[in-house]
């Protein structure tokens, strides 16, 4: 019998879960980390899991896990999966496709009496991945990168701490820090994902497999002059904050392209002028930067040019300027063996598919702290992600969900030497 999906299966899975958190008036996803919403999905996945027989679990994180055991209880584990949660008035693919897809190997292979013989099969959807606090909790957590102070430490735009919003869940945020896996237990971590960008669609390929991931930093600076008003004060007198911003922006396309390389994206994503008044000079600017390459030697670079680039701002303009390091990943390399089974199995499906680099950060880039670790891209139309315009053609879900589960069965079914 041949190994596939039920595209049928997975269709309804997917218009089950797309109904939860969804705003009628936007028709957006509204499932952000530790809402009313995001609980929601994780108990319809729990469910889920439950009723196709896989071992169900939650850690204190609120990662939930579903597993597909292997007959030698020894074996070690490969991990699949993404996350439920989304950003506000987001589409419906970002994050929780890799989880359906998960859902759907497990069951097939469940179903089909695959012989996982060394390896056990674990689903896992990973919480806050997108940021409402900061980012990849869930997969943090995995890998025993929190402490007690992240939980306290981050918070949301309204102020609300991530140990309070799991508090409201009827969580204790503590038990977080017992969520760390065993490297020891785990052999590999696979996680297909929307490409998030135009390149896959522009070039009509099916699939992606990922090579390596972008690092990133993201800061938030803040530009401080002299509030003052707007009439009475002469131009060559200010101390004008939101002009210190308009030559920082204005300098991003000068250090990209002296410190950059092709793979660089700077982006400030936010800004903040105060007081706000129309007829006030502003005397401080709050904003935030977002900056990215595949190397971390240029991240590094860019870095220091952007605060050389700030420090010659503030004298030219009588200001003053600091900043917080709101969060740092390093740039990661996908496993070869993975990638490698990942081309033999698309090559064996008569994919056309395409290697690349991952422009956005992903659960993915944690779990590398811990394990192996390999993508699969399917094609997002037109780019278009964060957004209730995004959307992949079913085929393609099809194609990748296909490469998916034959690639876990390779995996799973691998003796190790």
């Amino acid at each position: 019998m041949e190994l596939v999906i039920d595209i049928e299966r997975l269709k309804q899975d997917f218009f089950e879960l797309s109904e939860i958190g969804k705003n009628p008036e936007d028709r957006g996803l509204y499932r952000t980390a530790f809402s009313e919403a995001d609980m929601q999905g994780r108990e319809w996945l729990r469910k889920k899991l439950d009723a196709c027989g896989l071992e169900v679990r939650t850690d204190g994180a609120a990662n939930v896990f579903g597993r597909l055991s292997s007959s030698d209880d020894s074996a070690k584990t490969i991990l699949v999966g993404s996350h439920l949660d989304t950003v506000p008035c987001a589409g419906a693919l970002d994050g929780s496709l890799g989880v359906l897809v998960a859902l759907e190997c497990l069951r097939s292979l469940k179903e089909q009496g695959q012989d996982l013989r060394s390896h056990h099969l674990e689903l896992v959807a990973f919480s806050d991945e997108e940021g409402r606090f900061g980012g990849m909790f869930g997969s943090q957590s995995v890998v025993g990168a929190v402490t007690p102070e992240t939980l306290e430490y981050y918070s949301d735009l309204e102020g609300c701490t991530l140990a309070d919003a799991m508090r409201r869940c009827g969580m204790n945020p503590l038990e977080a820090l017992d969520a760390r896996l065993d490297p020891e237990d785990i052999d590999s971590y696979l996680e297909l994902h929307i490409e998030q960008g135009p390149v896959l669609d522009r070039l009509r390929k099916p699939v992606g497999i990922v090579e390596n991931i972008t690092g990133l930093f993201k800061w938030l600076i803040k530009i401080r002059g002299t509030a003052n008003h707007a009439g009475t004060t002469p131009m060559e007198m200010r101390e004008d904050a939101f002009m210190g911003l308009a030559d920082f922006a204005h300098e991003i396309p000068r250090i990209l392209e002296e410190n950059g390389a092709e793979s660089s994206r700077a982006t400030i994503g936010r800004a903040q002028i105060l007081p706000g008044a129309p007829n006030t000079v502003p005397g401080l600017v709050e904003l935030t930067i977002d900056v990215r390459d595949t190397s971390k030697a240029v991240l590094e670079d860019l870095g220091q040019a952007f605060h050389r680039a700030l420090s010659a701002i503030a004298r030219r303009r009588k200001l003053m300027f600091d900043y917080e390091i709101q969060s740092e990943i390093e740039p990661t390399e996908c496993h070869k063996d993975i990638i490698d089974a990942l081309e033999s199995e698309a090559k064996g499906l008569g994919l056309d598919y395409l290697k690349m680099p991952s422009g956005a950060a992903h659960d993915a880039q944690i779990m590398a702290q811990l394990t192996r670790m390999g993508m699969i891209f399917v094609p997002s139309r037109e780019g278009k992600s964060h957004s209730p315009a995004e959307w992949t053609a079913w085929s393609d879900i099809e194609a990748g969900a296909n490469l998916a589960l034959r690639t876990l069965s390779r995996m799973a079914g691998k003796t190790e030497t």
